[in-house]
């Protein structure tokens, strides 16, 4: 088993598999989307470790930052992990083209804190 994680370790997993969901449907149409089993199960996966990695940040530190809509972020975790027998593909695509560049945006100033050592904003 790998060594304690810091609150840093997770939120570089949220930015790294936002990336990768970003990257796995470039390119693509929704309809080749809802057709790629692959590629939406991949996707599904990407979510899921961004909403359980969001888990992981502690609520003082999420007040911090709350341009990162952590609650939101979360509850999708919740719906494709415990519902994933009704998982609407239509709004996982939604969901990464409208909201996964601004939440790494958001993410990337967190990380960037953590990183530098530079006291979170208040």
């Amino acid at each position: 088993m790998k060594g304690k994680r810091e609150v840093v370790d997770y939120v570089r997993d949220m930015l790294e598999a936002s990336e990768k969901a970003e990257r796995f449907v470039q390119g693509m149409t929704l309809d080749d989307f809802q057709r790629d089993e692959k590629t939406a199960f991949a996707v599904v996966r990407a979510l899921e470790i961004i909403g359980e990695a969001a888990r992981h940040i502690p609520k003082d530190m999420r007040a911090r930052y709350p341009e990162v809509p952590w609650e939101d972020i979360v509850g999708m975790r919740n719906i494709v992990i415990h519902e994933y027998f009704g998982i609407d593909l239509e709004v996982i695509w939604k969901t990464v083209h409208r909201d996964l560049a601004p939440l790494r945006g958001a993410l990337s100033k967190v990380w960037s804190d953590l990183e530098s050592g530079e006291p979170a904003k208040q």
